[in-house]
């Protein structure tokens, strides 16, 4: 176990000081006090946002921790990369058992380390518990736009074309990967799958050039669908997703191929964390040329309309039903 023969195990506050104040930046005042302090600029907003993830929910225990610790972080980043945000400072709270020792804690630590300085984002301070249950990882990270540049998800409007970055349902296959799924798929493309479960990538520089651009953004955490139907719901609008229309990547162009009723569920696979907007259709150059500029392939995949709801069409325009548009938590 890590840890084991290492001598008394840190408490509390040594396991603060040893892993986690080397992460914090001049904010959190070396993790020393009770709250952390944070500016903000003249003519910026800050954009705030948590998520959690479980272990065996999100996560499965036996994932590498520095992996689990940047999956933590870059869920997050996503949602400033929804907001066209560019990420400053992040809050931690774990709550871990006690089975997950110093060497894990410290692997975990290094996995932030790394993306603090891929990001150019620090610790500010946290909470750190203890829990006969499974582990529970919670971050809360702040990033900045400027005032009025934000991208909201009530902006659609009837007529605007929906438009997705990268690809989609690798992270929902990558899962039935690590659980036993295809066993025949090729190594580099099963390696592929793992990672994009394992390691989102958040769109930052993406997000924050869509600012102008985009009516009204998301990033897909729950699934392509679903979180369409968030837009769709507070922007009172309604949304057409064209099936064949969903950008693949090779490894899941293999494992449509061979199973076509699979394409359906990615479209209902979460985990992706590609940004899913919509934008005028006359600004279509502009977003061809955008995704030329980064290098990041960003593809039209329906349209909205007035009414509501989300509604998947095959190639015929007729209706593809769908059992569940995305995970549910309760």
């Amino acid at each position: 176990m890590a840890g084991e023969g290492s001598g008394k195990p840190l408490g509390e506050f040594e396991r603060i000081e040893r892993f986690f104040a080397p992460l914090a930046g001049p904010g959190g005042l070396g993790l020393l006090d009770d709250a952390a302090i944070v500016d903000c600029r003249a003519g910026q907003h800050l954009v705030v946002t948590a998520d959690a993830i479980v272990a065996g929910v999100h996560y499965l225990p036996d994932d590498p921790p520095d992996l689990v610790a940047r999956k933590l972080l870059r869920v997050n980043l996503s949602d400033l990369a929804a907001m066209g945000a560019r990420p400053l400072h992040y809050l931690l709270t774990t709550a871990l058992p006690s089975a997950l020792g110093e060497e894990w804690v410290g692997e975990f630590t290094r996995g932030l380390a790394e993306d603090q300085r891929r990001f150019g984002i620090d610790l500010l301070g946290g909470d750190s518990v203890a829990t006969s249950g499974p582990a529970v990882l919670s971050l809360t990270a702040i990033g900045q736009v400027s005032a009025g540049m934000e991208v909201k998800r009530s902006g659609a409007r009837a007529g605007d074309l929906v438009w997705v970055s990268g690809t989609i349902g690798d992270a929902f296959l990558g899962l039935a990967v690590l659980r036993g799924a295809y066993p025949q798929l090729a190594p580099e493309h099963r390696a592929r799958l793992i990672e994009r479960f394992r390691l989102p990538n958040p769109r930052l520089d993406l997000g924050g050039r869509l600012a102008g651009i985009a009516h009204a953004m998301i990033d897909i955490s729950d699934g392509l669908i679903a979180d369409l139907g968030h837009i769709c719901k507070t922007s009172c609008v309604a949304a057409v997703v064209e099936l064949a229309s969903l950008p693949l990547s090779p490894a899941a162009r293999v494992i449509v191929d061979g199973e076509p009723g699979v394409r359906t569920a990615l479209a209902a696979g979460g985990d992706d964390y590609e940004l899913l907007f919509t934008a005028s259709a006359g600004l279509a150059k502009a977003i061809d040329d955008l995704s030329s500029a980064i290098d990041i392939p960003i593809t039209r995949i329906g349209k909205i309309e007035s009414g509501e709801g989300v509604r998947l069409v095959d190639a015929a325009g007729q209706t593809v039903p769908i059992d569940e548009p995305g995970y549910r938590h309760f």
